[in-house]
């Protein structure tokens, strides 16, 4: 059983999904419970959300953002298309939410210049993941370090043996280059 139900093919779950959501839409609190216990099972959610999101860890927590926000919104499902087209707009808000939410609470003393932190791109990982290998490794090994282990500088600074400020012009410079990258992907 990797990452999935596997009592059902694809298309059998989708059909069994919008069954069950069709009935949970009138009303219904068992086919809800049903509906929720069902994509948890199948990990749709989760991996609808794994696609949008780079930050792994988060994954789970903005699943039950998910959650949340399908209790409050199936009366909204009309049963067209399958169930997964009718959730992406509300995985894409969570996500959007998140995001929003990390931006926010980002430290005083980051760089106030327009920069891309791996936790705020919502992007294909395989794109990053080759963006950020193209890097030189001067720039790679500092921002993985601080955007993606969410280091402080000073911390980053010590491992790599360089002083604070240079770390930061390298932070800085490699966010720069990797939206080069990305954008030329684009």
């Amino acid at each position: 059983m990797r990452g999935g139900n596997s009592d059902h093919s694809g298309a059998e779950l989708d059909v069994q999904l919008s069954r069950v959501a069709a009935r949970a839409a009138t009303g219904d609190s068992d086919a809800l419970e049903e509906l929720i216990d069902l994509l948890n099972r199948s990990r749709t959610v989760h991996r609808m959300v794994g696609k949008m999101l780079l930050d792994q860890d988060s994954v789970d927590d903005v699943a039950q953002e998910v959650f949340l926000s399908i209790t409050g919104s199936i009366s909204q499902y009309r049963g067209a298309g399958k169930v997964s087209t009718w959730l992406h707009p509300i995985v894409k808000r969570r996500v959007v939410d998140h995001l929003r939410k990390q931006r926010e609470t980002i430290p005083i003393d980051e760089p106030a210049v327009p920069s891309l932190r791996f936790s705020s791109m919502v992007a294909s990982r395989a794109a990053i993941r080759d963006a950020v290998a193209q890097l030189p490794e001067k720039y790679r090994t500092p921002l993985i370090l601080r955007d993606l282990e969410e280091l402080p500088v000073a911390e980053v600074a010590a491992r790599l043996g360089r002083p604070e400020g240079t770390v930061k012009a390298q932070i800085s410079r490699g966010r720069e280059k990797l939206e080069k990258i990305l954008g030329d992907i684009g």
